[in-house]
């Protein structure tokens, strides 16, 4: 691969397309780390803040407030450099990036999941009580089913915003798309100079990102269509 884009594009730029591209690989396992991650630890932040438990409500309350209020920048610097620093340890990039990505994502997306299963009317749960069941029965058969459909196209959407966050990486030493970019803008080689470059990075991420916006969008129109059509159908 590396050789065809050489002899397509000539040096440098074959040469420097081929490591944006083949870095990217990088951004995209990390994003779906933080996704997976974030998305799991999320549910279950929100699945507690709907619990009938107080103090389970205030700690997960001051979680959410701690890492939406934490700029990303320094949650990659405190587990990347800050932490390990303190305690005289060394920490992979790859484990500092995928945690704090993981810690960011899940404050939000528990918001997401939250709001969610709130909006399920409460007769359903009333319903499913008079029926017997009890609180994790009434979410698992009853209220996160539905709630899955409205939670689906934000979820989706916040993935552009995770692919966006992996970018700040390179500041602890992650090797990624944003990092080898940055190497050639500032590699004294005609060619790779930043208005080269960064466009093409540029354009690498909107490659990323626009098919999920979209995608997110569709299911926006998805989800409201269905909703639109639901009473006459239950009629």
């Amino acid at each position: 691969m590396r050789d065809l884009m050489i002899e397509i594009f000539g040096r440098p730029h074959g040469i420097v397309l081929y490591q944006l591209l083949d870095a990217t690989q990088f951004t995209i396992y990390l994003s779906l780390i933080a996704f997976v991650g974030g998305g799991l630890l999320g549910a279950l932040i929100a699945l507690i803040r709907i619990a009938p438990n107080t103090w389970g409500k205030r700690i997960t309350i001051a979680y959410i407030w701690l890492f939406q209020s934490t700029p990303l920048l320094m949650l990659l610097f405190l587990t990347g450099l800050g932490v390990p620093r303190l305690f005289g340890m060394n920490i992979d990039p790859w484990y500092a990036a995928s945690i704090s990505l993981t810690l960011y994502s899940s404050a939000y997306m528990s918001d997401v999941w939250r709001g969610a299963l709130e909006a399920i009317p409460r007769g359903q749960w009333e319903g499913a009580s008079a029926l017997g069941l009890r609180f994790l029965p009434t979410l698992r058969l009853v209220v996160a089913p539905q709630a899955l459909g409205i939670a689906l196209a934000p979820t989706v959407g916040f993935m552009v915003q995770i692919i966006k966050g992996t970018s700040l990486a390179y500041i602890i030493g992650f090797t990624d798309l944003m990092t080898i970019g940055k190497r050639w803008a500032n590699a004294p080689v005609p060619g790779t100079e930043p208005y080269i470059i960064f466009p093409l990075m540029a354009l690498i991420y909107f490659s990323l990102c626009f098919p999920l916006s979209l995608y997110s969008r569709h299911l926006e129109r998805r989800m409201g269509t269905i909703k639109t059509l639901q009473p006459v159908a239950t009629a």
